[in-house]
């Protein structure tokens, strides 16, 4: 087996699997609360030594054969496929997402792999014109140590979609995941590069807590930092990386406004919405968080969500066919209830839901009294449907565009008129006729605003531009004369 705690127990991967200065956490499974291992925890003087390994081990990793290190990234994208079964039962059991959303995590996870695969291959620069008499090139060169930090309710694609391009274009990374789903998000990734040939020395895997997080920020031989998390923490963070002169690559939160224009059919964009809110307990920062629907059909559109909502099974995934798992833990459970019970409190009315059972959050669908109410403007990340009507497309986008956050937007109805509202918005990604939730291992990922510093993440162009420094390089025939 891929997993067998005899390797990982207790323990992180520094030059190879060791204890850590952090000793070690139960691994939760959150649906019943049972024991599933022992997570190793990483202290700031591991971090730091294991990004001076990181740096050593890189020269080298630079210099390997670009055809050398898309064979790794080509090799660890297939035993993603050959081990999915194994890994997809830990994500089930250790994150609480149902199978199908685990599936999605391995199939991305080999698809990323294989898509950077070819970065050690793709163009590294062009050619610039010059009224010189030399050569002039941009080229682009490996930043260094990379430190990705990941979040803990799409553990693998989160922390995969990060080091695998990063290692690809010739980095060396740290990877402190999330300590509750530090196996799916963590171990898992380490033991595929294991067994892919990754050199040692290259993949430094550090859990731990928000000291952790800083000392991989600090570490001097660090040059980029990729972060996927709240838009709080992310705000400390891009600080502390512009402190220090670091790039940092933010993907945060999001509020995310799913338009249902008029004449949209209502039983498919009930259905979209649906999905957009509730799938994995709306723990997913495309989650569909706020539906604006046109008033023409928003008595039918709020009568349908619900019925979908009453009939969508909860409870555990590992042991019973049900469309939504527990939440994460008891923090993250309080403050889904706390922002329903504040948004009732201000107005709202619940059609269905609303009454936490933990560790479950059953799907919860709110008419919305006005803008102002705190379920509709703030991230829940949770499964809740706040609704509210619009009267015309101007009244739509100044909605969608009051919110701070820019990750997702989806628009339900007649293409023309999508489109002319698409060109309105401030959002990382518009989908038309489709929901707020969606990924592929190729396509440029991110928001603006409270979402994050923009698409950073996804695509050969963004991730040479992450992970990446530009070099300006001339060369002439012979020494230059100089007036010296």
């Amino acid at each position: 087996m891929l997993l067998e705690k005899e390797t990982w127990a207790a323990r992180i991967y520094s030059g190879g699997w060791r204890a850590g200065g952090g000793g070690a956490q139960d691994v939760v499974e959150p649906a019943t609360g049972a024991t599933l291992g022992r997570l190793g925890l990483a202290d700031p003087d591991d971090v730091r030594r294991a990004a001076a390994t990181a740096a050593a081990a890189q020269r080298g990793w630079a210099r390997t054969p670009p055809s050398e290190r898309a064979a790794v990234l080509r090799r660890a994208g297939d035993l993603w496929a050959a081990h999915r079964a194994e890994i997809e039962d830990w994500i089930v059991r250790e994150s609480g997402a149902v199978p199908a959303k685990a599936a999605v995590e391995t199939g991305m996870a080999a698809g990323i792999c294989h898509e950077a695969a070819a970065l050690p291959t793709h163009p590294q620069g062009e050619v610039l014109a010059s009224d010189e008499p030399h050569w002039s090139f941009a080229r682009s060169r490996p930043a260094g140590v990379v430190s990705v930090i990941a979040p803990f309710n799409f553990p693998l694609i989160l922390s995969i979609r990060s080091v695998a391009p990063a290692l690809a274009l010739g980095n060396a990374v740290l990877l402190k995941p999330d300590p509750r789903t530090g196996v799916c998000g963590g171990v898992a990734l380490v033991r595929i590069l294991e067994e892919a040939g990754l050199p040692e020395g290259l993949l430094h895997l550090v859990p731990g807590g928000a000291d952790v997080g800083q000392a991989a920020i600090d570490a001097p031989e660090v040059r980029v930092i990729s972060f996927t998390g709240s838009t709080a923490v992310g705000r400390r963070i891009g600080e502390r990386a512009s402190s220090l002169l670091k790039r940092v690559h933010l993907e945060l939160g999001g509020n995310n406004a799913l338009v249902v224009l008029p004449g949209a059919d209502v039983e498919r964009a009930a259905s979209a919405g649906a999905f957009g809110s509730f799938n994995h307990q709306g723990q997913i920062c495309m989650a569909t968080g706020r539906h604006l629907v046109h008033e023409s059909i928003a008595g039918p559109y709020l009568e349908a969500l619900a019925d979908i909502a009453r009939k969508l099974p909860v409870g555990d995934p590992a042991t019973q066919p049900v469309a939504l798992g527990p939440i994460i833990d008891g923090k993250q459970l309080d403050h889904v209830d706390r922002l329903v019970r504040a948004g009732v409190a201000a107005g709202d009315r619940v059609l269905v839901g609303g009454e936490p059972a933990a560790p479950y959050y059953p799907p919860t669908v709110l008419a919305c009294g006005n803008a102002g109410s705190p379920v509709w403007q703030e991230e829940v990340f949770g499964p809740v449907a706040p609704v509210l009507t619009f009267g015309d497309i101007d009244e739509a986008a100044r909605l969608v565009n009051e919110s701070p956050y820019g990750l997702s937007v989806g628009i339900l109805g007649d293409v023309g008129t999508a489109m002319r509202l698409a060109d309105e918005l401030d959002s990382g990604k518009v989908h038309i006729n489709e929901q707020t939730v969606a990924d592929e291992p190729n396509v440029p990922f991110g928001g603006v605003g409270d979402s994050g510093n923009g698409s950073r993440f996804g695509g050969a162009r963004a991730n040479i531009e992450a992970f990446t420094e530009t070099q300006w390089l001339t060369v002439r025939s012979e020494i230059a004369g100089y007036p010296f």
